[in-house]
């Protein structure tokens, strides 16, 4: 454990102006604030916080983020409070630590929805100041080092949620040495068998091997001083988890791993960086397709650094990644390399940062919490492209991304209102995945509305969330229309005048804030009309008609289909969705009901359908629909099914393929029921 004098001694040692006075008497008030409480080790609990301002020194961190790691504790696990800590170290360092202690429930069993909820805190907390989130890193860092003290279930739970959320957030502010133990540590936690086959592998590699890394680092130092370049060349292994990670990504063994080994060429400054990649690519052949550029496009997380593949010194090959040594410094530590806090200039602005200021559009527009940590993690979880507006600005995305992601990179309103996209020139569909180095237009129109159907080929938790909340705000308006229209047949069968002040005594009883979302729940399905007039009339018996089909509405109207087409039914509320049952497969001339679905709108089955006789108690969600006739769209496609017995004799699935081709249908599915040696029973 580090000591009090060594702290102190570490943070002079960088910062001269440091106050000595605040930092000793953050240590003796954490100190005699836990007292005699202990960790899972049995060490006494304060070696956690001492350790905690440890790391962060060791990472030159201002006096007020260590004081902070001192103290993060105090407020969640002793009696000290806000108000001392404000009078005793200060506004700055009270809040900081509250903010910490806002978020230690991370560390607490909780189910998904809690840890989600947890998350959103941590995002607005360190939006306000990136030192809580800094904090916290060191924190958990520490509390993975020490993990293997606690009980195998809680060791899990820690070690997945450091990889799916801490290990990525350390990495997107640029602190790549932390992110790379902390993914090294859950690894060990989550699959420790495949992590000690990997260690296994390297092992012997190095055993066959000897000093290879120390052979070729030599050889390229040797190639590059011979041409004028003066830089410092180190190499390493590829940690376990990254390799493993390799392998599942690609499906490959170990044995077709050909880059294991990375070696850093650190020199003066940018234009050594490109003299010393020119002398690279003449001294050993390069490996097409392999070369990154993150000097001239930076990654979102301020790293630099020319990254390229060859084959080197004994015919190995390995990647080369070249940087200054300013780019050094930021690539190990990131934000904390270039600490902006001495001047109290927080640098949450320009593109470094971009990324936070999405998970808050993203944090907006969720729907809930589980949604909001769904859509961060793919935000978080991205191999990136880069690609170019067409005034050149650069606009990072993760792999696979369309068009659809980058109009909403863009902007927002640019995302909702896109038709079309230009992709180098030329006009292409919004599915196509976008490469590197790709110039991109946004075609729109003021007319246009996000589709439904981006949502299946958007990557980006921001153009997603987007999509979502259009939808939502679409459907919730159709549940509206439907719900008031059967609620107010509800009124007229039971003899009352319905009135919008009549709802107000079942708010409270339906736990509904107002008239809106009760209609909405009565259109979702979520309530009925008959648990509406209960509530406003307790006690009283609901009379239903007798016919189990009770008409909703007598005027012909289309309904939108969920995929986006017109369906001609008569007896639906314009515009509502409307879904065709997958186990009955309705057709055009079928005798057909409607049956209010909680969340998808209103399902047309069959009359004889099997699934109706689940629904007999409740009349409440039937409804009175046919198909309209006259509708120009009767010729249009419908899904069917058909059962059919053929001969077993070569050509009988031909001549049934050709029958249904020639009547314009289309087989999407086939399979066979029955076989024996004369026949075959089928169903399309």
């Amino acid at each position: 454990m580090i000591r009090q004098v060594e702290l102190v001694e570490t943070v002079l040692a960088y910062d001269p102006e440091a106050d000595e006075n605040l930092l000793n008497r953050a240590y003796v008030f954490s100190m005699q604030a836990h007292g005699s409480q202990k960790r899972a080790s049995g060490d006494p609990y304060f070696s956690h916080p001492l350790e905690v301002a440890g790391i962060l020194a060791g990472m030159k961190l201002d006096t007020a983020t260590i004081v902070t790691a001192l103290l993060h504790d105090t407020l969640e696990d002793t009696l000290a409070t806000y108000s001392e800590l404000e009078e005793l170290f200060g506004p700055e360092v009270a809040t900081l630590v509250d903010g910490v202690t806002k978020l230690s429930r991370l560390e607490l069993p909780s189910d998904r929805t809690r840890q989600a909820e947890n998350f959103r805190k941590l995002l607005l907390a360190m939006s306000h100041d990136i030192r809580v989130l800094l904090v916290k890193l060191a924190d958990r860092l520490h509390n993975m080092r020490t993990l293997h003290y606690l009980e195998p279930e809680r060791r899990r739970r820690i070690a997945a949620e450091t990889m799916e959320i801490f290990a990525p957030l350390a990495e997107r502010i640029g602190m790549q040495a932390m992110k790379d133990e902390l993914d090294d540590l859950a690894f060990a936690e989550i699959n420790p068998e495949a992590r000690n086959s990997v260690l296994a592998r390297l092992e012997f590699l190095n055993s066959q091997d000897g000093n290879l890394v120390e052979r070729i680092a030599a050889e390229v130092q040797r190639a590059l001083t011979e041409q004028g370049v003066t830089c410092a060349v180190t190499g390493r292994q590829k940690l376990p988890y990254s390799i493993w990670r390799k392998m599942e990504r690609k499906n490959i063994s170990f044995e077709q791993l050909s880059d294991i080994m990375a070696f850093r060429v650190v020199v003066a400054d940018i234009s050594a960086c490109y003299h010393a990649l020119g002398v690279v690519h003449s001294s050993y052949p390069m490996i097409p397709g392999r070369f990154k550029d993150y000097i001239s496009t930076p990654k979102p997380n301020g790293y630099r650094s020319l990254h390229t593949t060859v084959i080197g010194p004994e015919r190995q090959r390995i990647e080369v990644q070249i940087r200054s040594q300013e780019m050094q410094e930021v690539a190990e530590l990131g934000v904390a390399a270039h600490w902006q806090y001495k001047q109290q200039v927080p640098e949450t602005e320009g593109g470094r940062y971009r990324w936070l200021r999405e998970l808050l559009e993203i944090l907006e527009h969720a729907s809930s919490a589980e949604e909001f940590l769904e859509h961060t993690k793919l935000t978080m979880f991205e191999d990136q492209v880069f690609c170019f507006t067409p005034k050149g600005d650069v606009i990072p995305l993760p792999r696979k991304a369309t068009p659809v992601d980058f109009a909403y990179a863009v902007h927002s309103d640019v995302g909702d209102t896109c038709v079309g996209a230009k992709i180098n020139g030329r006009l292409m569909p919004l599915r196509t995945e976008l490469n590197n180095g790709d110039q991109v237009e946004i075609l729109r129109s003021r007319t246009q509305t996000p589709s439904p159907t981006w949502e299946n080929f958007a990557v980006t938790g921001r153009a997603r969330s987007r999509i979502r909340r259009f939808i939502r705000n679409q459907q919730r308006a159709q549940y509206i229309h439907l719900g008031r229209e059967i609620v107010h047949k509800a009124f007229r069968e039971t003899g009352h005048t319905f009135s919008d002040k009549a709802l107000d005594a079942a708010f409270k009883v339906l736990k509904t804030k107002n008239a809106d979302d009760l209609f909405a729940a009565v259109g979702d399905g979520t309530l009925t009309g008959r648990a509406v007039i209960e509530a406003i009339f307790p006690g009283e018996k609901v009379r239903v008609e007798s016919d189990k089909v009770v008409p909703l509405a007598r005027a012909r109207a289309r309904a939108r289909a969920g995929k986006g087409g017109a369906v001609p039914i008569r007896g639906l509320i314009p515009g509502m969705a409307v879904h065709m049952a997958g186990c009955c497969h309705p057709l055009p001339g079928d005798r057909i009901v409607g049956i209010i679905t909680t969340g998808k709108g209103v399902t047309i089955h069959t009359i004889d359908c099997d699934t109706l006789e689940q629904l007999g108690d409740q009349p409440e969600r039937w409804l009175d629909v046919g198909w309209d006739v006259d509708s120009d769209d009767r010729e249009s496609a419908h899904v069917g099914r058909i059962a059919t017995v053929v001969t077993n004799e070569p050509g009988s699935l031909s001549v049934l393929s050709t029958l249904i081709a020639r009547n314009h249908g289309n087989i999407t599915n086939l399979k066979i029921t029955n076989r024996s040696p004369d026949f075959f029973e089928m169903a399309v």
